[in-house]
């Protein structure tokens, strides 16, 4: 993102951290996973003897995501089948984008467990197959892909905050950044792309609906055309649809009593915001936006907006907003932060707020969230451990950021996909 959802003090230098998750997240999803085993010979299985039972255990498979291209002429498909027939490697699901000077074919494969991954580029390569590109894939990927795109666009159609991670889940491994049309102090930016939106190979540029662009980034993998029209049709439905988030509120009583209301918030909740950052105390706006206290209210705008996250807020039976919990998506990271008015501090409302946010971010499929605090903010540090997760700390110069490892929340069972004919182009 642009903006994080707490500033950075001057000075500041990238946590030791960082390093450690982008290594956990290659190491999780690592595109080209070595493979050191041999090629199955293609010959086929020895012909069991009249009436004899069948005691040959079934083969151990894993599954891959490989795209190829190829050029656009009749049979290069076909080839391409054979070929990965002959190392008995079923194709479970296809998609094609075609390209100026060829066609690009996306494969969900199911291969022998001892076939690696170089084995499958070879025998795609000697198919007349260029550019291949394969990574391991899991039951998820067996969605198929209409399914997967009417799943994404019906999120998107219920919340507008949903338009950035559907855009990943849509593309895999991406980087999104949403850039804001103005800075904070209300200098315009020249982000905005035109209305048709920019394709650069790897990268893609498209109008934000709600102001500047979004940016979607794959070094690993050029995109396509075809991919290129998905991320535009996503981005005309939130278009269309305009600002929206579901509003439903649960209703929760306090261990002293007091009843309060926590909900989503949006834009439309920032009178409120602001008239509680008034009632906050200098030490509460400090601990929260390590600045001048003064600047708090220009940032209420980007937190409150549904394109950079989720925003929980408290309001109490009288409707007075006393906490604000963001949920921020920091490119390919998750920031958590949270405010309870002075009043209200010490009475669980931010430690419900917290367990709320890291629940929706593990619905999302996010292994890690991340706060950034001071080391003098016990309040914060005390809600973080009450979460009974891994943690780790990092502080340098008085900043403290505390990262959490979380367990995604189980997806749902996958609907297997129509098998698809190896037929000719």
């Amino acid at each position: 993102m642009t903006y994080r959802a707490t500033p950075e003090p001057p000075h500041r230098h990238r946590p030791r951290w960082r390093h450690d998750l982008v290594a956990w997240w290659s190491r999780r999803q690592g595109h080209a996973p070595p493979g050191t085993s041999a090629s199955p010979a293609a010959d086929a299985h020895p012909a069991h003897a009249a009436g004899a039972p069948e005691t040959t255990a079934p083969e151990a498979t894993t599954l891959w995501r490989m795209r190829t291209t190829v050029r656009d002429e009749p049979g290069t498909l076909a080839a391409l089948c054979a070929a990965l027939a002959g190392h008995r490697v079923d194709i479970l699901a296809l998609q094609t984008h075609p390209l100026a000077d060829g066609t690009v074919d996306e494969f969900l494969l199911r291969a022998p467990e001892a076939l690696p991954s170089d084995g499958l580029t070879d025998a795609v390569a000697a198919a007349g197959g260029r550019d291949t590109w394969v990574e391991r894939a899991d039951t998820h990927d067996l969605v198929d892909a209409p399914t997967r795109a009417l799943t994404l666009a019906t999120r998107t159609a219920l919340d507008a905050a949903e338009l950035p991670l559907a855009l990943r889940q849509l593309f895999g491994r991406c980087t999104i950044h949403s850039v804001p049309a103005k800075s904070l102090s209300g200098r315009s930016l020249d982000s905005t792309p035109p209305a048709e939106g920019v394709l650069e190979e790897t990268v893609m540029r498209l109008r934000d609906p709600s102001g500047g662009a979004i940016i979607i980034e794959r070094p690993y993998l050029p995109f396509t055309p075809t991919e290129f029209a998905r991320a535009r049709a996503l981005v005309e439905l939130d278009a269309r649809l305009g600002p929206r988030i579901p509003h439903d509120g649960d209703v929760l009583t306090l261990p002293e009593g007091n009843a309060i209301t926590v909900r989503r918030a949006d834009t439309g909740d920032l009178d409120a915001a602001r008239e509680m950052h008034a009632r906050c105390s200098p030490a509460t706006l400090g601990l929260r936006y390590h600045g001048p206290v003064g600047d708090a209210d220009r940032y209420l705008a980007h937190l409150l907006s549904p394109r950079f996250g989720r925003t929980l807020a408290a309001y109490t039976a009288s409707g007075r907003l006393v906490a604000l919990g963001h949920l921020l998506w920091d490119g390919d990271e998750t920031e958590l932060a949270l405010i309870v008015e002075d009043e209200w501090q010490r009475r669980g409302v931010g430690g419900e707020l917290l367990r709320r946010l890291v629940a929706m971010a593990a619905e999302t499929g996010c292994g890690c969230v991340y706060a950034v605090t001071q080391s003098a903010n016990t309040g914060m540090v005390a809600a973080m451990r009450a979460l009974e997760l891994p943690l780790d700390y990092q502080i340098e110069q008085g900043t403290l950021v505390i990262s959490a490892r979380l367990d995604p929340a189980p997806k749902p069972e996958p609907v297997l996909p129509l098998p698809v004919p190896p037929h000719a182009r």
